[in-house]
């Protein structure tokens, strides 16, 4: 009788420690799991940059308003030399802007900074500049050639007292030779923030 009762406790021991084992398991592979599903819900999330080149401070402007709109980073586009008032009057005929313009090699702008940190985790970039002569800034060009677009959505806007977007985003395009470019915006010089939200809030990308 004593060895069938010994044999019996053997048996009820044997059946709870494997049931604990068990469940110390699935307790691991739920944890895995759920593990696997924060990251997956991490990577999801999209990145986006506000790079911008702002002459006269209206372009900051929209390019601050479209970050704090998309909750996204922002670089400025700063060149080594960088522009005075006096470099700016486009009614003076020898004002640096006016030089540059009539002679295209003296665009070739360097910049203090030619990639932002962290480059490769930003999925959207958007880019600002105001309209030269129909065409976006050159102090953007460099910034456009020297960097990677491929796979990311590429944004153009710009700001400008009379002057359309024209073919400045698509002239842009053509120099990265990457990245999937959408139609751009312009914005007056004194947009609003409203303006701006409005118009970020309709993309689709």
């Amino acid at each position: 009788m004593k060895k069938v009762i010994s044999i019996l406790l053997v048996l009820v021991l044997s059946a709870t420690m494997f049931g604990c084992a068990n469940s110390k398991g699935d307790d691991a592979q739920n944890s895995e799991n759920t593990a696997v599903t924060s990251e997956a819900n991490d990577s999801g999330n999209k990145k986006v940059l506000v790079a911008y080149f702002s002459a006269s401070g209206n372009t900051k402007a929209a390019a601050e308003y479209i970050a704090k709109n998309k909750n996204a980073d922002t670089f400025e586009i700063i060149p080594k030399d960088k522009y005075t008032d006096e470099d700016l009057d486009y009614a003076n005929d020898s004002s640096r802007v006016n030089i540059e313009h009539d002679n295209e090699e003296k665009r070739n702008v360097e910049l203090e900074v030619i990639t932002p940190d962290n480059w490769d985790n930003y999925d959207t970039v958007f880019i600002g500049y105001p309209i030269w002569w129909g065409s976006a800034a050159w102090p953007v060009d460099n910034f456009v050639k020297q960097n990677d677009f491929d796979g990311k959505t590429v944004i153009p806007f710009c700001t400008s007292a009379s002057s359309g977007l024209g073919e400045s985003g698509e002239l842009l395009k053509n120099m990265s030779g990457k990245g999937n470019w959408l139609t751009g915006q312009r914005f007056s010089s004194d947009v609003s923030e409203d303006e701006v939200k409005s118009w970020v809030n309709g993309l689709d990308y």
